[in-house]
């Protein structure tokens, strides 16, 4: 009864005509960044931070939501058109996307992504609306030490989950730790890592470090790319599913919505590992896996329903615990900070309007977003066709002035710039630049906590492996890092993420 009441609380504050246009606009862009090879969530809502300034919190919220798991769905139409992922969660897609498309079967195999992706966002909305109240419950008893050993355990898991090297991985997590002490420490009143610069003296922008690293990055990265897009399927028809059709895919959409649902919640996993798991999984259960690669509707429907869970899964702990399980998470925690919310389990209870309504905006974006996608399926294909080059400066000059519009202080456009050759140099060096922005949101937090709990305990260490709750984090973190760290598994690992 009591999340029926909550439910409700929700709909009214997503149903408002305010709150329905930024959900709109956010599944809108969403979908348009998705669909445009090389921009992404990311880069997005870093470069819509600062217009969140002028809004309600809420809105803001919502209409950022709405861009990542709009991305989802937009990153399929690409996938499956063009043979090229809008967003990386969309890879496996591909596959078999492509070559449905090339059978003459782009209509279907657009509408099945699109009613998975459905599917899964509106299961994946009610997990958010059962689990994160008794969550947010437990986490209230949480003390710092608590908290610190969580936020340790957060990112070894974002280390165990990231792509490509270990070692790289933590190196990431680490400088990420060290930006985010940059500025004025706040009980001592003396200047850390400042180098006698005075903008520093408050710390380097989150907004700059992650527009920098995502989106001047993106932007370099994209004009390397000499290639043509070369838009196969011109026209699509065909976009009523028969029964037949979402009977063969049905099982395939119900576990990788399950498998969505468990490894969003994951640090580092959100919506590319689930969409990695469910394919394998398709393939392993498969009567006939040699179909797989040749135009398997499941291989379509599985990974594009758990990309899409594990999207809006990813918010549990962003929501309940206050702790980003991805890059998109962070950003999240960032554009709550500026509206002075502190994210954690008091958000349910001071601004249950604000968490309802965000909850419940979730379902109505992912219904906006089959309404939406499948009769503009036409107008995405010509936009494919849009040279590159012709968008960038558009882009460039909309980071500067929102970076530049947050303190009227160039300044930081400089620090964007700096950040954004770093940011290449990081994609150069196959060093994935999301663990570094996951460690740069909760170094400062990290250390409130340890210098909280130290304070607490009359500077006694022993107090993180006293408490129990801290004491088994602290150890699964530690057990996570020795079982990745095996020569086996560390090979296992890397050729695993080579392949992918």
């Amino acid at each position: 009864m009591e999340l029926l009441n909550n439910l409700a609380i929700g709909f009214g504050v997503a149903f408002t005509l305010t709150n329905l246009m930024y959900g709109f606009i956010g599944v809108l862009l969403g979908t348009l960044v998705g669909v445009l090879p090389g921009i992404g969530p990311v880069p997005t809502i870093a470069m819509l931070l600062p217009i969140t300034y002028a809004l309600h919190p809420i809105s803001a919220l919502i209409m950022l939501a709405g861009i990542y798991y709009g991305a989802q769905y937009g990153g399929s139409t690409t996938a499956i058109l063009v043979n090229l992922p809008g967003e990386s969660s969309s890879v496996v897609t591909c596959i078999d996307g492509y070559q449905m498309a090339r059978q003459g079967k782009a209509g279907k195999a657009l509408s099945i992504a699109a009613v998975g992706s459905f599917i899964a966002g509106t299961v994946a909305t009610l997990n958010i609306a059962a689990f994160a109240p008794p969550l947010a419950e437990v986490a209230l008893k949480f003390g710092p030490a608590e908290y610190f050993s969580l936020m340790v355990l957060g990112l070894i898991g974002a280390v165990v989950l990231a792509s490509g090297s270990l070692v790289k991985a933590i190196g990431m997590i680490v400088l990420g730790l060290l930006l985010g002490i940059v500025g004025t420490d706040v009980n001592s009143g003396l200047q850390r890592y400042t180098f006698g610069i005075p903008e520093m003296s408050d710390g380097i922008g989150f907004v700059a470090v992650a527009m920098g690293v995502f989106g001047f990055a993106e932007i370099i990265i994209n004009l390397e790319h000499k290639g043509k897009r070369e838009i196969f399927t011109k026209s699509v028809s065909g976009l009523l599913i028969k029964w037949q059709d979402f009977k063969e895919a049905a099982p395939a959409i119900v576990r990788g919505t399950a498998l969505g649902s468990v490894l969003g919640i994951l640090p580092g996993g959100g919506a590319l590992l689930s969409a990695f798991a469910s394919y394998t999984v398709e393939k392993k259960v498969a009567k006939d896996p040699s179909q797989f690669g040749k135009g398997a509707i499941q291989g379509v429907a599985g990974p594009e329903s758990a990309n899409n869970a594990g999207a809006q899964s990813s918010f549990i702990p962003m929501l309940t615990l206050g702790i980003p399980s991805n890059a998109v998470m962070a950003l999240m925690v960032g554009a709550m900070t500026i509206h002075a919310i502190q994210p954690g389990p008091q958000v349910m209870t001071s601004n249950p309007q604000l968490f309802w309504g965000l909850i419940v905006s979730m379902w109505l974006g992912n219904l906006m977003l089959v309404i939406l996608n499948l009769p503009m399926i036409g107008i995405w294909v010509k936009l494919l066709q849009v040279p590159y080059r012709l968008l960038y400066p558009a882009i460039l000059l909309f980071c500067c002035i929102g970076v530049y519009s947050i303190q009227n202080n160039v300044f930081d456009v400089f620090v964007t710039a700096i950040f954004g050759v770093i940011g290449w140099i990081f994609v150069k060096l196959e060093c994935e630049p999301a663990p570094l922005l996951l460690g740069f949101i909760l170094g400062p937090m990290m250390e409130e906590n340890l210098r909280r709990a130290l304070l607490l305990s009359r500077g006694d260490p022993t107090v993180f492996v006293t408490r129990p709750i801290s004491a088994v984090m602290l150890g699964l973190a530690i057990a996570l890092l020795l079982i990745i760290a095996a020569p086996f598994i560390r090979k296992k690992r890397e050729e695993a993420f080579q392949e992918a």
